[in-house]
């Protein structure tokens, strides 16, 4: 593993630590950024916009946002929200950026990059996977689909995030990957398990306080008044009810 892994990992490990979480446990996303205090609103966008951080410092009340793509299914967006964290807490000089997260292209953005590799430690750790697959199965191409399944729906994660997970703990090659990227559903079907982790879901999801940050970022210049008027509406404000108090500013 090299240092850049290294140094990502021991930052999910801290992270965890400084949350409550040990080096092992399933994280429970809604509840991690609720506790964090960070606006989470969950909308239809293009496939290939995973979602968006937004970081607003201040040294009496920072705030932080997210906006993630409910048209991917949900354990992409528990990957996507583990990758928006590490732009929120860990990337220098971080103000917002648009993401599409699990690419792991490592010729692009550093910073994408990095945040698909931190996400890939927080939300499936390496002690934690090792626990979970039997001892004959730890060495390479012995893992079978029935642990597969144990293990995404424990972490409730993509099989496209512990694919590549087990990848680069060198538990599994490319062919591997290719033959457990096909028919999940059905398979997991198959096996017994609830498939709601393969689906889109969360349409329209707010956690937080969605109202007064989407005017802080009117206010920032983050948004647009188009783009603001939007968000209001996500909550369902008529606005023609705030057109005299528009005109007055």
């Amino acid at each position: 593993m090299n240092n850049q892994f290294i140094n990502l990992e021991l930052q999910a490990n801290d992270f965890r630590q400084q949350n409550g979480l040990n080096l092992t446990e399933a994280i429970r996303i809604k509840s991690l950024v609720q506790k964090l205090n960070i606006l989470t609103v969950f909308l239809p966008l293009g496939n290939d916009f995973s979602g968006m951080a937004v970081k607003l410092d201040s040294a009496e009340d920072p705030k932080r946002f997210l906006l993630i793509n409910c048209n991917h299914t949900i354990g992409r967006q528990h990957f996507t929200i583990c990758h928006e964290l590490y732009h929120l807490y860990y990337q220098i000089d971080f103000k917002s950026e648009k993401s599409n997260a699990g690419t792991f292209n490592k010729n692009g953005d550093p910073g994408e990059y990095r945040a698909d590799i931190f996400a890939s430690f927080l939300l499936i750790p390496t002690n934690g996977v090792l626990q979970l697959i039997p001892e004959n199965e730890r060495k390479k191409n012995r893992i079978t689909l029935k642990t597969i399944l144990s293990i995404e729906h424990y972490y409730s994660c993509s099989r496209i995030a512990l694919l590549n997970r087990l990848f680069n703990m060198k538990l599994i090659d490319s062919e591997v990957i290719l033959e457990h990227k096909k028919d999940i559903i059905k398979y997991a079907t198959l096996y017994g398990y609830n498939t709601d982790l393969y689906q889109p879901g969360n349409n329209d999801m707010v956690i937080g306080d969605y109202g007064s940050l989407a005017r802080e970022l009117f206010d920032r210049g983050i948004v647009s008044e188009s783009s603001y008027f939007t968000l209001l509406e996500d909550l369902g404000i008529d606005l023609s009810q705030l057109d005299h108090l528009h005109n007055n500013e």
